[in-house]
């Protein structure tokens, strides 16, 4: 059954965590078949760098891809095994854009998962160690953001508004002489909050274009259909229907802006009233309380999240989870 009111989120690096899934995986056997035929996609244990690590390894953007594309469709499909309802709409942050489009029946999860891996071999490679950085900036408003970035960046040397993740909460990234230029500067201007993010590879940022355009390349290889579920894009707030516009919002995605208060917005004004989010943590649950209040979130990465109904509903309400049993 379809909920008109209900969306599905999924989340983008920064919310791996070691043993990630593993209270789910105990209750939903579904969790390790999905990172077993992620696994097989690319050669590589997911499961077991998920759980043991070593931490190290599972931070590095071309295996943390990988492991967080299999995580949210994990929760997904262990979503829909307890009696949850189908969204008439999904959106993904940032990786999770590639992860909303495998639970929308557009593209495989096994080439989804060769996909992402490949985008973050690409993004790896893309900028030297130490040349790129991010930040996340609080309490400071976009123009001023957007004014700061453009005084103080250069061809070589850009730096941008990357990830649009909340109002009070935008992320910076280039390269790191002009981070740090622009921090210097908001600070004169009274904008002293800002914490540095322990990455190196600057996403949505003018230095991802060259892995961009390789990404372009690559994506002419994946099978790709129209979702059977609406999924809004990061790039352009638009849920696209063909195969080459969907090539196209994903290249595009690499070196522009993540739009995610926009996203949340165009799911609220669609008629969103809950959504969910399919992954391990809550972040996206925090930013959608605090760019559409009247949106109910619900974290369902941990068994609780998958018990009849909480924030989604009455029990016993169409569409509501029902308790969790081996899948």
């Amino acid at each position: 059954m379809t909920r008109r009111d209900l969306s599905v989120l999924f989340p983008g690096q920064g919310s791996q965590a070691l043993g990630m899934l593993g209270a789910l995986a105990a209750v939903h056997s579904g969790v390790r078949a999905t990172f077993d035929e992620a696994s097989a996609a690319i050669d590589l244990d997911l499961w077991a760098l998920s759980q043991d690590g070593p931490e190290a390894e599972l931070n590095r953007t071309m295996n943390t891809q990988p492991a967080l594309l299999a995580a949210g469709v994990a929760v997904w499909r262990a979503w829909r095994a307890a009696g949850g309802a189908e969204p008439t709409a999904m959106a993904g942050h940032s990786l999770g854009e590639y992860t909303a489009l495998v639970c929308a029946d557009a593209i495989s999860l096994a080439d989804a998962t060769r996909l992402v891996r490949e985008r973050g071999r690409l993004m790896q490679e893309a900028v030297p160690e130490g040349v790129g950085a991010m930040a996340a900036v609080l309490n400071a408003d976009l123009a001023i953001l957007t004014e700061v970035c453009a005084q103080v960046s250069t061809d070589a040397e850009p730096v941008v508004p990357a990830n649009l993740n909340a109002p009070g909460q935008i992320v910076l990234s280039g390269s790191a002489a002009a981070l740090d230029r622009a921090l210097a500067v908001l600070a004169e201007r009274g904008v002293k909050r800002s914490i540095r993010l322990p990455v190196s590879v600057p996403s949505h940022s003018p230095l991802m274009r060259g892995a961009a355009e390789r990404l372009a390349d690559y994506l002419l290889q994946v099978p790709i259909i129209a979702p059977r579920i609406p999924v809004i894009h990061n790039a352009d707030v638009t849920a696209h229907t063909n195969a080459d516009a969907i090539r196209a919002a994903l290249t595009l995605q690499l070196h522009a802006p993540v739009r995610w208060i926009e996203t949340i917005e165009k799911l609220a004004a669609n008629g969103a009233s809950h959504a969910l989010e399919c992954g391990p943590g809550k972040v996206l649950t925090g930013m959608v309380k605090r760019i559409a209040p009247a949106i109910a979130g619900q974290a369902i990465g941990e068994p609780a999240g998958l018990r009849p109904c909480g924030a989604v509903g009455r029990p016993g309400a169409p569409g509501c989870a029902v308790e969790p049993r081996p899948t």
